[in-house]
């Protein structure tokens, strides 16, 4: 995915798809902000000290501190954006908390992320208001499910104002395609929210238990 002045991000096929403008940014860290969406109250339950965290589409901030807050100096998060002027500001308030060893930013190059040193190893990814505004969404989850431990989840937010619950049906079976399927519906304002998952994960905590004292057959 490539950005261009006005704001937008184009696939191959040249398809303009909406992204946030970096100015924005400034509004989406505003301390108020917090009353409506604490990102301490939606993360705590799944980030825990010394875990690699994956943030796609961080923008200033607003979650990504707090993200490094939760792993702690032993942990890692990831961010990587499309737009150089967001990260320039989120590398800067990061130094300012005191987070900046915690926090690696990375510009997207193109459809890729630029997480392929990152194959099974992250604990945890978090997407807020991301994937609507992706040209290609199925290639995105693809790369989050290789970048995934078998353990690992993936919590999106959409914002409930721009995507429809038939968009959610959509975007579901683009990552059920790529291996990640629902696991539950967690709640935060103003979104539709998935906690996603690997599906052998959730096969191996569907199968029963294996009696040891079984006779084989």
């Amino acid at each position: 995915m490539t950005r261009t002045e006005d704001g937008q991000a184009r696939g191959r096929a040249g398809k303009a798809h909406c992204v946030c403008p970096w100015w924005l940014g400034w509004f989406l860290v505003c301390p108020v902000r917090r009353v409506w969406q604490d990102p301490r109250a939606i993360l705590s339950p799944y980030v825990r000290p010394g875990m690699t965290v994956l943030e796609p589409g961080p923008g200033m901030g607003f979650f990504t501190l707090e993200l490094a807050r939760l792993t702690g100096p032993e942990g890692r998060v990831v961010a990587v954006d499309v737009q150089p002027r967001m990260l320039e500001v989120l590398r800067s308030r990061a130094a300012g908390a005191g987070l900046a060893t915690t926090i690696d930013t990375r510009l997207a190059n193109g459809p890729s992320m630029g997480i392929e040193d990152l194959s099974a190893a992250v604990d945890f990814a978090f997407a807020f208001a991301v994937v609507h505004e992706l040209p290609d969404a199925g290639a995105f989850f693809e790369q989050i499910a290789k970048a995934l431990k078998p353990a690992g989840r993936l919590l999106m937010a959409e914002p409930r104002l721009h995507v429809r619950e038939r968009d959610i049906a959509a975007t579901l079976e683009a990552a059920a395609r790529a291996g990640l399927l629902e696991e539950a519906r967690p709640t935060i304002r103003g979104s539709r929210s998935v906690l996603l998952a690997p599906a052998s994960s959730l096969r191996a905590a569907a199968a029963p238990p294996r009696d040891r004292f079984s006779r084989r057959s």
